[in-house]
């Protein structure tokens, strides 16, 4: 039997809706407001991506000392294994917390990991761009008979726009070819007329267009529309350290959203910091990659329990979960709110 079968739709859905907005606001208070001094700070091993350009905030916590002002001592472990790797260090205690993309957290979750989203560090950052020259411009329905270029069939992109193209009317097995290719050799399928379109992320899709002036029409942005205020990046914490140490627990939550919120109001000063973790990339491409993200938008409690639900019933609706994995139930589990 599914642990997440069906549970029925939760009572006032609307009214959470109207009130977003202030619930929002009021997570936001929560994660600035001041954290007890302790006598010892609380020593943790944290797991993210130095090659992903979008976790910025963790170096950010710890050169601006935000993990100190709220208690924590922090390793940080680089982690450049799969997603579902990162998820079973969490949970066997490898690692206390670590971040990444929700769109490759969720399918591990559902098999049972015990693993619990407490945080989460950014919106949107995946994008669909077409070929110009392919005709597919403007409209996701030029994609008709058109194969799209992806870094692998598990991607974040290619996961994300399988949810975004069937929205639209696009049968994603039937109406366009998904081709994989190394993400640093996407642009050359496209040189060769082997792909019509690419999704993928960014720092590297923004580096193809900067290479190839010209050549392409952005057809979606995960930080745009429908999505715009929607989680991306989201921070996981150990089941047996969540349930066990929630106060610093917390601490993580707000040093990550204080963290954010800094890259946010100050994207150029986070590139010239963040650019030493990653010197192949120019701190004016950088700069102008940070001033796109929305950083601002990082939920936890409730409302990151409403943004996951919302992402589970596109990722059923998508074949991508189990047709008997409800998404209020789901959300429920793998969520945990640890700054009420």
């Amino acid at each position: 039997m599914n642990e997440f079968g069906p549970a029925g739709v939760l009572d006032g859905l609307s009214r959470r809706q109207f009130l977003a907005s202030a619930a929002v606001a009021g997570t936001a208070a929560a994660a600035f407001s001041p954290l007890p001094v302790l006598s010892q700070p609380r020593k943790i091993t944290f797991a993210w991506s130095q090659a992903s350009f979008c976790q910025v905030p963790v170096p950010i916590a710890l050169e601006r000392g935000f993990f100190e002002k709220n208690g924590l001592q922090v390793e940080v472990l680089n982690w450049g294994g799969a997603a579902d790797q990162l998820l079973e260090a969490l949970a066997t205690g490898k690692a206390e917390v670590g971040v990444g993309l929700i769109h490759r957290w969720v399918k591990p979750l559902e098999a049972g990991l015990d693993v619990k989203l407490v945080g989460s560090v950014h919106g949107g950052c995946l994008r669909l761009v077409g070929v110009n020259a392919a005709g597919v411009t403007q409209d996701v329905k030029t994609l008709k008979g058109k194969v799209i270029g992806v870094a692998d069939l598990n991607a974040p992109a290619k996961q994300f726009y399988s949810i975004h193209l069937a929205k639209k009317g696009i049968n994603v097995d039937k109406d366009v070819e998904w081709r994989v290719y190394p993400a640093d050799l996407l642009d050359v399928a496209v040189k060769k007329g082997e792909v019509h379109a690419i999704a993928d992320g960014d720092p590297n899709l923004y580096l193809i267009e900067k290479r190839n002036p010209g050549v392409f029409t952005e057809l979606g942005n995960s930080a745009k529309g429908e999505y715009a205020e929607k989680i991306c990046c989201v921070l996981g914490a150990g089941g047996k350290f969540a349930r066990e140490d929630k106060k610093h627990v917390a601490g993580v939550v707000r040093a990550l959203a204080q963290a954010s919120q800094y890259v946010a109001e100050n994207p150029n000063e986070s590139a010239r910091i963040f650019a030493k973790y990653t010197p192949k990339f120019e701190v004016d491409d950088l700069q102008k990659l940070l001033a796109e993200l929305t950083y601002k938008h990082h939920p936890a409690g409730s409302n990151l329990r409403d943004e996951v639900r919302d992402f589970a019933a596109d990722f059923r609706s998508a074949g991508i979960l189990k047709k008997s994995t409800d998404p209020v139930r789901f959300a429920n589990h793998v969520s945990l709110d640890v700054l009420s």
